[in-house]
């Protein structure tokens, strides 16, 4: 239609879609992979470690300190991650897959959680000694956990059901009266761990915190989405 006009990539696309039209498709779970943001980590003995949390598998078994086949990137392999939800991560294996990864305390923690939920925990930290990395690391999913059954229970501060509402897929509980974001007293029943309270945190069953989904991607689900329409 235009023979001796220089387009440039978007004026051609535009008027290619005027003369041909498109068909909306909405994205699958794979696609949402490849679009995750990509960092290169190294596959160790123990897996693959990103600020103190290791993630590992069985699959991992036969590349564990080799190199990765993609050249210029030192070794490294290709790590897809989910910024809203650190509790798995997806490797680019040499079949070309996507393959996911799990935090190896992912059964620990019920809920997802983004990095800086993890630094505040790892900020909150008493323990500063990394000497032993995997009691370190147990300490901060331990903490990571207890921190969400304070805000599942309602004993979290203003602060920390804040920090946790930034990933939560369900409304959180109100603060408990008397607690509005400042530390408890020292001596008081939140110090003493609730102490005579039916409902202490310390309490609280297993399964008193719902497991969300391990998979997923904190987005929307595209074949739902395409339904509407």
């Amino acid at each position: 239609m235009m023979p001796r006009k220089a387009l440039t990539p978007n004026e051609m696309w535009a008027a290619l879609v005027a003369v041909a039209g498109y068909v909306p498709v909405p994205l699958t779970g794979r696609d949402y992979l490849e679009l995750l943001p990509v960092r290169w980590q190294a596959i160790t003995p123990a897996g693959i470690t990103i600020h103190h949390r290791t993630y590992d598998a069985d699959l991992l078994a036969p590349h564990r300190g080799q190199a990765s086949p993609v050249a210029g990137r030192g070794g490294k392999w290709e790590i897809h991650y989910n910024p809203h939800d650190v509790r798995q991560v997806w490797v680019r294996l040499p079949d070309g897959e996507l393959t996911e990864i799990p935090w190896i305390h992912r059964d620990h923690v019920h809920r997802p959680f983004d990095e800086r939920t993890w630094q505040h925990i790892r900020a909150q930290a008493v323990d500063g000694n990394h000497g032993d990395a995997e009691q370190y690391e147990a300490g901060l999913a331990d903490a990571l956990d207890q921190l969400m059954r304070r805000v599942h229970s309602g004993h979290a501060t203003t602060a920390e059901q804040a920090l946790m509402a930034r990933t939560a897929r369900l409304p959180l509980p109100e603060a408990r009266d008397g607690d509005h974001g400042t530390e408890a007293p020292a001596g008081s029943p939140a110090q003493q761990g609730d102490e005579g309270n039916d409902d202490s945190i310390d309490d609280l069953p297993d399964d008193d915190v719902s497991p969300a989904p391990a998979t997923g991607f904190g987005l929307y689900n595209a074949h739902e989405e395409a339904a509407t329409w």
